[in-house]
């Protein structure tokens, strides 16, 4: 046989071993199947959506309400592994966990390194204002010349510098600007529309949801790409507990209101 006779059939042998390890490469669908469980990622300290119940001293809230519904829907359990944020991306690409459900915006950068679901929680900044507010705040704009609350050190803080005119006054946190919106020392408060559901639904101060500001952000679960089996049976499973009221459910119970939807 000649040398190049040879190179030609050891070459051909390699590309056809090479297709058959990737045809063999498991999608992770099979990998959740077989190991029983799916490995799900979240903060653990990020209430409504994650976080240690006292009382209990398990993982509670709506994003772990949520991945439980999706689990069940695949058949496997919920194996829940709390990581911080700053690493929570890293570690998918690691492999440590098989998702992500941790409210994480669907941006074109996160999306060239990953695949997604379809989103189950829409949300904007929103304003909140006094119950009886009579006058109409649609945009940032009409609150040049008033008192606008926000997080010391939020996005919102940020956004509601950007519009000149606006008089901030910024806060520890969401109790502090509630209190002072409902006393009237500011005209109105500014949040994520999910936060704001959050806050009014536990909150028995006389306010209510303002206008939404701004474009809406899109959240849903990442996971490594290439798995488009996994990927159709996430979003088939998301589907079912959308059509049989189940994430609604979950919805209202943490938020008095479906999140799932764009907010008005």
């Amino acid at each position: 046989m000649r040398p190049f006779q040879q190179f030609s059939i050891l070459f051909t042998s390699l590309a056809l071993a090479g297709l058959s390890l990737s045809a063999q490469a498991a999608d992770l669908l099979d990998t959740v199947k077989s190991r029983g469980s799916l490995k799900i990622a979240v903060e653990g300290t990020y209430p409504p959506f994650n976080f240690k119940d006292q009382k209990t001293n398990q993982l509670a809230g709506f994003d772990i309400e949520v991945a439980q519904l999706l689990a069940a829907k695949l058949g496997v359990k919920a194996e829940f592994i709390t990581t911080e944020w700053s690493g929570i991306l890293a570690g998918l690409s690691a492999g440590k966990f098989d998702v992500i459900v941790n409210q994480v915006g669907i941006t074109p950068k996160r999306q060239e390194s990953f695949d997604f679901s379809s989103p189950y929680t829409i949300s904007s900044a929103q304003l909140i204002v006094k119950k009886d507010e009579k006058r109409v705040f649609a945009n940032l704009d009409d609150l040049k010349g008033k008192k606008l609350g926000v997080g010391q050190g939020s996005n919102y803080e940020e956004k509601a510098k950007s519009v000149a005119g606006i008089e901030v006054k910024s806060y520890p946190g969401a109790p502090e600007y509630l209190q002072d919106l409902a006393a009237g020392r500011v005209d109105a408060a500014l949040n994520d529309s999910l936060m704001v559901a959050y806050l009014l639904k536990n909150s028995p101060l006389p306010l209510k949801a303002g206008a939404p500001i701004g474009e809406l952000t899109k959240n849903g679960i990442p996971f490594v790409k290439g798995n488009p089996k996994f990927q159709a049976a996430l979003d088939g499973a998301l589907a079912q507990i959308i059509k049989d009221g189940s994430l609604q459910k979950v919805s209202v119970k943490w938020f008095g209101k479906d999140v799932s939807k764009a907010p008005s």
